[in-house]
């Protein structure tokens, strides 16, 4: 366990529990900075199984898992970093069935997913149970992090509140990305994590950080809460889990 917490840290993190939507470039510098700094408990949400492309850049999994799922890799690490760590696997896709009963098991989300009907699946579920979720992004160079805790602060849809049309925004696999970028913006994203779970620092509530690999560069934009947002604002219109694929246009992407 990470010694530069203090003891009441520490036992705040050893019960704490944190699913991670995604164990993949992103899920795979989380999932081992979560173990290492002693959370007592990660869930692993991931139906697809590794393939030799995605080695680049998910580290949490090595050529001999090549065809075994995910979350199996990605438990077997976990286990072999700190065994006092309590992993619990999920090899489903996240859907509007399963999504609050799993949300509800869990102090914290985070999300590294990378498709935008999975975003606004997580963000709706996260509003709905109360549940804050760490949110971030990569796209070729660039990568983005941001903290949305259900009344506090704004959510994604106060960011974006309609997805892209299908096909304008191309995913990782067809734009590619920097081996290296999941890895920075994946322990940007656990920092975060930890931090809401043992109450220190400031979070990146109300902030989003925007990183440029090749300039070096971090820019941050303040977000606010928008009043008439359907699933957050005073109103809101969306009080249930929807059809996320259709909302976004049918596609996943």
């Amino acid at each position: 366990m990470d010694d530069s917490f203090s003891p009441a840290e520490k036992e705040r993190l050893a019960g704490s529990s944190v699913l991670l939507i995604g164990a993949g470039g992103l899920g795979s510098p989380i999932a081992y900075q979560l173990a290492a700094a002693g959370v007592g408990r990660i869930g692993l949400c991931d139906m697809d199984q590794v393939d030799i492309s995605n080695l680049q850049r998910q580290v949490l999994h090595f050529t001999q898992d090549v065809g075994v799922p995910k979350v199996e890799s990605g438990a077997a690490k976990i286990h072999a970093l700190n065994p006092d760590t309590v992993v619990e696997t999920h090899a489903v896709a996240i859907t509007s069935d399963n999504a609050l009963e799993l949300f509800r098991q869990y102090d914290l989300v985070i999300d590294g997913s990378d498709n935008f009907a999975t975003r606004y699946l997580v963000n709706d579920a996260s509003v709905l149970t109360g549940t804050p979720q760490v949110h971030g992004s990569i796209f070729r160079w660039d990568g983005q992090v941001t903290v949305f805790q259900p009344g506090v602060g704004p959510c994604y849809r106060c960011l974006y509140p309609t997805p892209p049309p299908p096909g304008t925004v191309p995913s990782c696999a067809q734009a590619g990305v920097i081996g290296v970028l999941p890895g920075l913006v994946g322990s940007i994203m656990a920092m975060e994590g930890l931090k809401l779970l043992t109450g220190r620092g400031e979070s990146l509530t109300g902030r989003l950080l925007i990183y440029n690999s090749l300039g070096m560069d971090m820019a941050e934009v303040r977000l606010r809460r928008n009043p008439d947002c359907p699933v957050c604002g005073d109103h809101p219109s969306i009080t249930e889990l929807i059809d996320y694929v259709a909302f976004c246009g049918g596609v996943q992407e």
